[in-house]
């Protein structure tokens, strides 16, 4: 059985800032968030809508990230996303949420289920937990996520928009 996902600092941020954060809760109930990644988010200060934003979601929970195997460590990631990805290689079935390319292909290579904050979205509005995605995204670029139009269009079609 698939435990909790791990999610990266940037989904946080983005969707904290985009006031959407309980989107994370379409994938599961409870989330986790590794230390070194709570570490970095808390660096930005009490006053950041993102430390404020996680530290009042009840349903995500920080953990003590597990050792960083080998493998991991040889693609040379940030702590965050290695730990992220830690989480779901010893938890196996468990996904993780992360946007940065390298560490998708990494979590890709070991198997370990894993999408971003785009997919995130998409998944959202195929389980009718937002009416539409596209407004949603836009929020999400102005608030500091890369995504480019091309990018954007071609996931919009995906779910009929």
């Amino acid at each position: 059985m698939a435990e909790r996902p791990a999610v990266n600092a940037s989904p946080l941020i983005f969707l904290s800032r985009a006031g959407r954060l309980s989107l994370l809760k379409v994938i599961a109930d409870e989330l986790v968030i590794p230390e070194p990644v709570i570490t970095e988010i808390r660096k930005k200060g009490p006053s950041d809508v993102t430390v404020q934003a996680v530290a009042q979601a009840v349903w995500l929970t920080i953990v003590e990230a597990p050792p960083i195997p080998p493998v991991i460590q040889a693609w040379d990631l940030g702590s965050g996303e290695s730990s992220v990805l830690a989480w779901g290689a010893t938890h196996p079935g468990t996904e993780v949420v992360i946007d940065d390319l390298s560490a998708r292909r990494c979590a890709t290579s070991l198997g370990i289920p894993a999408r971003g904050t785009l997919g995130l979205v998409l998944t959202a509005k195929q389980k009718g937990s937002i009416a539409e995605a596209r407004p949603v995204l836009e929020s999400l670029r102005q608030s500091g996520m890369y995504l480019s139009d091309l990018v954007s269009n071609q996931a919009l079609a995906l779910v009929g928009e």
